[in-house]
């Protein structure tokens, strides 16, 4: 069996194996410099007015959310992940896009997610994401990953399933940030969890396994892309 290390090692890998991947790649960077994020002094107050049009409960999170921010400043990304994945895991309850949203899969921006007080596992991974890089963690060190997770009684096995891992340098084992398991590990030892592609801002990288098992990564990005806009409009960075 694979190290799941070697694997994780794998998912921070740019990809360059297949080539209709890199053709896709290659398309994917006019969309991805559209996402790019500037690093700038945190606006919590926008956020916190931009949380109005999410109606009480986005406001009521924004609140609870801006006071997190306040006591994360000037902390060290270490002490930063473990309350932004609890706060989003407490914040959050699960619930299918199609009964969110009404639609079969739309990725919300972190207000849209706390304005409903719930979300899927992409919505988990976004809001965990955006506040860690408006608290200024690099995007370089963050990647939403999309896995394959062992789930006792699910078809096949498994689900597909997406986490935010941080990559404390380029070629670690990253942790994970998960709202199934709620306490944080190295990837190494979330054998749960097989990679198969990742993303951030910056770029897309290639796991393991078939990538096409989770559907086109451009149609996933277009939804990226979407989130990324709507967070930027309500002051994330």
């Amino acid at each position: 069996m694979p190290d799941p290390a070697a694997l994780w090692r794998r998912a921070c890998r740019a990809v360059g194996a297949a080539a209709w991947l890199r053709v896709a790649c290659l398309r994917l960077l006019a969309a991805l410099a559209l996402v790019a994020v500037s690093v700038q002094a945190v606006d919590t107050d926008r956020i916190v007015r931009s949380a109005q049009k999410y109606g009480p409960t986005g406001v009521a999170n924004a609140k609870a959310l801006q006071q997190l921010m306040a006591s994360l400043a000037g902390r060290d990304d270490a002490a930063r992940l473990k309350p932004v994945n609890d706060f989003y895991n407490q914040r959050l309850a699960y619930m299918e896009d199609i009964d969110n949203w009404g639609v079969q899969d739309y990725w919300a921006s972190p207000l849209e997610g706390l304005g409903k007080g719930a979300g899927d596992c992409e919505d988990y991974a976004i809001g965990k994401y955006f506040t860690l890089t408006t608290l200024g963690v690099p995007h370089a060190r963050l990647r939403l990953v999309y896995v394959r997770a062992s789930i006792a009684g699910a078809p096949n096995g498994y689900v597909a399933h997406m986490v935010l891992a941080y990559y404390p340098t380029p070629d670690a084992v990253p942790l994970v940030l998960d709202n199934l398991q709620p306490d944080i590990h190295p990837a190494s030892e979330r054998p749960d969890l097989l990679p198969v592609f990742s993303f951030n801002a910056e770029g897309l990288w290639q796991g393991v396994g078939s990538i096409r098992a989770n559907g086109d990564p451009l149609v996933r990005l277009s939804k990226w892309r979407g989130a990324v806009e709507r967070a930027r409009q309500d002051g994330f960075q």
